[in-house]
C-alpha cells in the first residue's frame, strides 16, 4: 500500500537484521558464486556480514585468500551475475526460514498511512535487496534506495538515497526530517556521517545496550510495538 500524499519525513531502512531474516540465503549464494568465479570463498565462515556491503564482504574475503586488487576487480562483474543466479535458488531453498520481523508490516503500513516517504539504505546489491524483500512479502514497499551496488562504503549511501527521494517526491529532505533504521553499529555510523537521526533495532546480532553505546539516537528491542516506534519516529527530539 503506497500513499499518494507526502509527509515531510523520510525513513530509510536497512534490510537484513532490520526488516527481514533471510535464512542465510545471501551468505550461501555468495559462497557458491565466489567459488564459481574465483575458486574460493576465502574464510567466509569466520567473517560476520553484519553491517557490511556486499562489495566489502567479497573484497575482504578475497583479500584474505591472497587475491590482489586487480585480480579481484577483474572478476567482480561476473561475481554479481553469478551471485544473483545463486540467490534465486537459495531464496527458494531457504523459504521456510525466511520472514519479515514482527511488527515490520504494521510499521510500514502506519508510516505509509501518514504519508511518510520510505526508502532503503542497504549493503545488498540492488537485485539481491529486492529478491530478499520479495521473498519475505515486502516486494513493492520501497520505490527507491541506495545499495551496495551504488557504493562499497556504507557511509556514502545515505546521500544517494536522499537524492533519489528528491527525484521520487520532489522534496529536499533535511537531516532533521530523515531517519535511518538499522540493526548494526555500521548503520548508526552511516547515519551520523550524514548527520541523520538513527533508530537502532536489536533484531540482529547487537543488543540494545551495544547499539546505544554505538551512538543510536534511539534503540529498541524490535519494531513489534508499532505505536511506540511511531512515537519515536515522529518525535523531533534525540534521546537514548
Amino acid at each position: 500500500m503506497l500513499n499518494n500524499c507526502f509527509n515531510p519525513m523520510l525513513v530509510l531502512f536497512d534490510i537484513d537484521g532490520t526488516l527481514v531474516h533471510a535464512g542465510g540465503a545471501g551468505r550461501a549464494a555468495l559462497e557458491s558464486a565466489m567459488v564459481e568465479i574465483y575458486g574460493t570463498a576465502g574464510p567466509i565462515d569466520e567473517l560476520p556480514f553484519d553491517g557490511l556491503t556486499d562489495p566489502q564482504i567479497a573484497c575482504t574475503l578475497l583479500s584474505a585468500a591472497g587475491f590482489d586488487e586487480g585480480s579481484i576487480d577483474k572478476g567482480l562483474d561476473l561475481l554479481w551475475v553469478s551471485y544473483l543466479n545463486c540467490l534465486r535458488s537459495e531464496l527458494i531453498a531457504c523459504r521456510d526460514d525466511m520472514k519479515a520481523y514482527p511488527g515490520v508490516l504494521s510499521l510500514l503500513d502506519a508510516l505509509d498511512e501518514i504519508g511518510v516517504t520510505l526508502g532503503l539504505v542497504t549493503g545488498n546489491i540492488l537485485g539481491g535487496a529486492h529478491g530478499k524483500l520479495e521473498a519475505c512479502g515486502l516486494g513493492g514497499r520501497f520505490l527507491f534506495g541506495a545499495f551496495g551496488s551504488d557504493a562499497a562504503d556504507r557511509n556514502d549511501l545515505p546521500p544517494i538515497a536522499i537524492d533519489r527521494a528528491f527525484t521520487e517526491t520532489g522534496i529536499h529532505f533535511a537531516p532533521e526530517e530523515t531517519w535511518i533504521v538499522g540493526d548494526t553499529p555500521q548503520d548508526i555510523a552511516c547515519a551520523k556521517a550524514s548527520e541523520l537521526r538513527v533508530l537502532a533495532v536489536a533484531t540482529g546480532r547487537f543488543s540494545v545496550a551495544e547499539l546505544k553505546e554505538a551512538g543510536a539516537d534511539w534503540a529498541v528491542p524490535s519494531l513489534d510495538h508499532t505505536a511506540d516506534v511511531m512515537t519515536i519516529l515522529t518525535s523531533s527530539s534525540r534521546a537514548k
